[in-house]
């Protein structure tokens, strides 16, 4: 297992959201590098043309700059989707949540960066931490 964390989609989202009260904290995870996953990087885009209200330029420009501090992100597979409906089918999570736990695991990371999750819950060799929590 590797020392990295894995961050979910709201990590990068917080640390683009200058009016967020989470931004300095996701914007120190960011900057400590960590990793991703396609599905991931998918929900920022998504995200950050509808919430953010981000310009094509502008989204670009933000993957561009992810690309720096995080490791090359986890893709989506048959065994990362078939690992994750386990998940799902056991602990009862929404599969997009399931995705991500997978894609940690699957990236060798022992924590998951996340507010989607029970903090503190370690789910299949997987520390759940809300860098959020309190804030």
């Amino acid at each position: 297992m590797t020392a990295k964390a894995f961050l979910d989609t709201n990590v990068l989202v917080y640390a683009y959201s200058l009016d967020d009260t989470r931004n300095a904290k996701a914007a120190a995870l960011l900057a400590s590098g960590g990793v991703v996953s396609v599905q991931v990087m998918n929900e920022f885009v998504n995200v950050a043309r509808r919430k953010l209200r981000f310009e094509w330029p502008s989204v670009m420009r933000a993957l561009d700059d992810l690309a720096a501090p995080l490791d090359p992100p986890v893709p989506l597979t048959m065994d990362v989707h078939r690992a994750a409906v386990d998940v799902s089918r056991r602990y009862g999570f929404r599969i997009y949540d399931s995705l991500v736990l997978i894609a940690t695991r699957f990236a060798g990371c022992r924590t998951l960066y996340s507010e989607d999750l029970q903090d503190g819950q370690t789910i299949d060799c997987v520390l759940v931490r809300d860098p959020f929590r309190g804030a």
